[in-house]
């Protein structure tokens, strides 16, 4: 079987690995499509970062080389004895959440919280840039026959932008600024719209992902390098936004989403950082703002709420994947049109599909 595994930094390959074994409480899906997701840029620019190297795993006891992808989904090949609600055939998205289930944390039932969290496709268990994936009952979700299979890849950036929402200090009615308008910051604006936002600002300086923001809904699209975006908000807003979404990973963002809400507003970081940052605490007092984190999405035995309601939101129309993908290309392109292309600020690259 073919996939593509990290080895390192800027070392991707596609090769040939060993065919998954399907144990008995197991699901073997024939990927359809699995998306290369922000964390896995980093991974491959900067890492490795989370990928396990100098140590194994503790959840899966694997280290790199190992296959890569998080984002996918597809076609239900095989099942295990043990499995009797997932029938061959049915369509299915994948919750990548790793967890040890014996910390403080998955004890208490946040089970995407864990001290030794990891992913399928970054932590080890195989990778959803192959052609089949071996993953427990409890990782697969089902996916609406009315909905493209290849758009399951999507559930997994669609719940890190529902679960930031959902996570915040936020109401239906509220006023919110979006920094940075890549994937995982579209997900959020489609999310905030969902949940009742007046008004969604989104700041972004790439033309394309700034028009795909508005598209999406985002009411106002703001240039930050063309103008004090800063200033632009807190002018159209009276002294800033009731929550505001940092999802671009860079010192100057933070800043600003912080700046930007108002006194006694929500801030909330989605971002991965290859950096550490430097903030201004006053900002923070002063204001009494909140500042807080969001870290992927719910997880566990018993599924999780983001992953459950994203299908079913595709579906229905409240939440449009389509937009964001920008690029569909084969299992052997997935460095030069892939990792590449998304690197390449030249490039109008957003979601980039990989179709093994």
């Amino acid at each position: 079987m073919r996939a593509a595994v990290y080895h390192g930094r800027e070392d991707v390959r596609v090769e040939e690995i060993e065919e998954p074994t399907v144990g008995d409480g197991d699901v073997l899906v024939d990927v359809a499509a699995c998306g290369i997701c922000g964390s896995d840029l980093h991974e491959y620019a900067a890492g490795p970062i989370t990928v396990p190297d100098a140590e194994p795993h503790p959840v899966t006891g694997e280290r790199a080389p190992l296959p890569m992808g998080h984002e996918f989904g597809g076609r239900v090949a095989a099942v295990g004895s043990d499995v009797t609600d997932v029938a061959v055939g049915d369509t299915v998205a994948v919750n990548p959440v790793l967890y040890c289930g014996d910390c403080r944390y998955c004890t208490g039932g946040n089970y995407h919280l864990c001290e030794s969290l990891g992913f399928v496709g970054l932590s080890g268990n195989g990778g959803g840039f192959a052609e089949q994936v071996a993953v427990p009952r409890e990782k697969v979700v089902a996916f609406p026959d009315s909905v493209p299979a290849e758009h399951a890849a999507l559930v997994e950036p669609f719940s890190v932008g529902l679960h930031a929402v959902r996570n915040a200090d936020f109401e239906a009615g509220d006023d919110v600024a979006v920094f940075g308008a890549g994937p995982i910051g579209l997900t959020v604006v489609q999310a905030a719209v969902a949940a009742g936002a007046r008004t969604v600002y989104a700041v972004e300086p790439q033309e394309t992902r700034r028009d795909l923001a508005g598209e999406v809904g985002a009411d106002v699209t703001l240039d930050p390098s063309a103008m004090d975006a800063l200033d632009a908000l807190l002018n159209a807003t009276d002294g800033g936004v009731d929550a505001t979404f940092e999802v671009a990973g860079i010192e100057a963002t933070v800043r600003d989403a912080i700046a930007a809400a108002k006194h006694d507003g929500s801030v909330t970081v989605v971002s991965l950082f290859e950096e550490d940052v430097a903030l201004d605490p006053n900002e923070i007092v002063l204001g009494e703002r909140s500042v807080g984190g969001s870290a992927a999405y719910e997880a566990g035995p018993r599924g999780g709420v983001e992953f459950d309601a994203v299908p079913d939101m595709f579906a229905d129309g409240t939440l449009d994947p389509e937009p964001l993908v920008s690029d569909r290309i084969a299992l052997d392109d997935v460095v030069a049109a892939g990792f590449e292309a998304l690197l390449d600020p030249e490039r109008d690259a957003v979601k980039v599909l990989v179709e093994p």
